[in-house]
């Protein structure tokens, strides 16, 4: 273990950071209808500054934290800190539609540079034995900006103005940027050789996958522009990434992804578990809200609302379940938190009906809130358990790259599931896409407003069904969970001193 004296303050304050990040992946949606207006837009423009930011911040995750074993975690981290405030302040002040989305694109490489060196910096100052509860408050903190970006981008379009979504990141910007320098270490740095053939492969195959996935919906799943289909930027992706998989095997020097990482039967399934959180919690909050809103006639303030007993419930559980993840079998807590997220959201598919008591949906939003504290940590903390020091970044950009990959497939499953769902129940409203028709980029789902009362039916059943989707696909997660291997036990972390330490991570694995 490194020689740290405070790690409880370094934490704390990367925190701050990380929670700003997440919290910029969702906010935004909230206030498309307004960025519209006052940059005097369409949709289809609105809709790159989400996607812009997201490209950025998935595309480099793996480079990025291989960086901070590089050239330490800290550096990397302020880098990325202020890289992403002065973006935020760009935002805020853009006058056009692409001066903000080049902006988000800042923003996102900010973001990337920051996100994989929090969770290195847990593994490496918390022995596996007492990493529990710090990966409780990590996980806490991504759980609950999924929740808490939604109702803070409401409650600021709705009383300051959409610039205030990002000019609001500048303040906490510079009290992070601040805490860190004073009380996250600087790490043992290790001379890793760049894998410059993988850093390219690596960012050449995820841009291609994600962009393919993440713009499918917008040029319909067919051609983007000539010869350049959607279906051909996937599969060239596919192709790029298996190419790179192919050269990290035979790389005889020192490769961008270590693949020893995934001999760890922990680790590899950790993967795919959170990949399946990334959709699921990305998918299942956009037929929720559009139902809320277009058939209950809520604000976007108010629907965001409906999430707070998530939010409640997820916070305070968050140290309990902390304390205890080191003393159980990790295949427990989260196959349970798997599994009653999936309940919660059968149960709010069988809600879902123009006439059912507002109310009723506070009991599954609060169900989801134990399931979310029974998720994060425990994924995260059996991900990193056996992780040796000098692959700490590799391994929480390994993390961190596919749950953005499930994030984006989430969202490009939920938005073709719901144009079919609608297609197929408001048939008489026109086929999904055209002007006034009920899918997802009909004028009604672009821009807002109740729907007329004789859809409302048709409507809600169609949510109710895409909302299975998610569900679905989480309980493929808790099955995942199941196979978990007991975590071996520690030796040597408290014990060693930090060079020693060192030299043995070094013949690791």
């Amino acid at each position: 273990m490194e020689n740290v004296s405070r790690p409880w303050p370094a934490l704390w304050s990367l925190v701050i950071g990380f929670f700003m990040i997440l919290i910029d992946t969702t906010i935004v949606s909230v206030a498309n209808p307004r960025i519209m207006e006052g940059l005097r837009t369409d949709i289809t423009a609105v809709i790159w500054v989400t996607s812009a930011y997201l490209l950025a911040y998935a595309v480099p995750l793996l480079i990025t934290g291989r960086l901070g074993d590089r050239f330490g975690p800290k550096r990397l981290y302020l880098s990325g800190l202020v890289v992403f405030t002065v973006a935020s302040l760009w935002c805020g002040l853009s006058g056009s539609v692409q001066m903000l989305v080049a902006a988000r694109v800042l923003q996102g490489l900010g973001a990337a540079l920051m996100t994989p060196q929090t969770m290195a910096v847990i593994t490496r100052i918390f022995p596996p034995d007492r990493r529990g509860a710090a990966m409780g408050l990590w996980g806490a903190t991504a759980g609950m900006a999924t929740l808490v970006g939604p109702i803070l981008g409401g409650v600021l379009v709705d009383g300051l103005g959409w610039e205030w979504i990002f000019f609001i990141n500048v303040p906490i910007g510079i009290v992070g940027f601040i805490l860190a320098w004073r009380f996250v270490p600087s790490l043992t740095t290790h001379p890793h050789r760049f894998d410059v053939p993988g850093v390219v492969l690596s960012a050449v195959g995820l841009l291609l996958l994600v962009f393919g996935l993440q713009e499918g919906e917008t040029y319909s799943w067919g051609t983007i522009a000539g010869p350049v289909t959607v279906w051909g930027l996937i599969i060239s992706g596919i192709v790029v990434l298996a190419l790179f998989v192919g050269w990290q095997a035979v790389n005889k020097g020192e490769p961008l992804l270590p693949l020893g990482l995934f001999k760890d039967r922990n680790f590899s399934l950790a993967n795919i578990g959170i990949t399946t959180v990334g959709f699921t919690v990305t998918a299942f909050g956009l037929p929720l809200v559009f139902y809320y809103q277009m058939v209950r006639g809520m604000t976007p303030t108010q629907s965001a609302l409906m999430m707070v007993p998530m939010a409640l419930i997820s916070g305070g559980l968050a140290p309990v379940v902390g304390r205890i993840i080191d003393r159980v079998n990790p295949k427990y807590l989260t196959s349970a938190g798997l599994l009653l997220m999936a309940v919660a959201l059968f149960w709010n598919s069988a809600l879902m009906h123009p006439d059912t008591p507002v109310w009723l949906f506070l009991l599954p939003s609060a169900l989801l809130g134990f399931a979310n504290a029974g998720i994060w940590a425990p994924l995260s903390s059996t991900a990193t358990r056996n992780l040796p020091p000098r692959q700490a970044g590799a391994g929480a950009g390994v993390y961190n790259t596919t749950r953005q990959i499930g994030a984006v497939l989430g969202s490009a499953a939920i938005a073709v599931l719901m144009q079919a769902r609608l297609a197929a129940e408001l048939p008489a409203a026109g086929a999904p896409g055209e002007a006034g028709a009920g899918g997802p980029g009909g004028e009604a789902m672009s821009f807002g407003g109740r729907l007329p009362e004789a859809l409302h039916e048709g409507f809600s059943t169609a949510m109710g069904q895409s909302i299975m989707l998610p569900a679905a696909v989480i309980v493929l997660g808790a099955a995942v969970a199941l196979f978990f291997a007991r975590p071996n036990p520690v030796h040597g972390w408290g014990g060693q001193q930090p060079a020693a330490a060192e030299t043995a991570a070094a013949k690791s694995p």
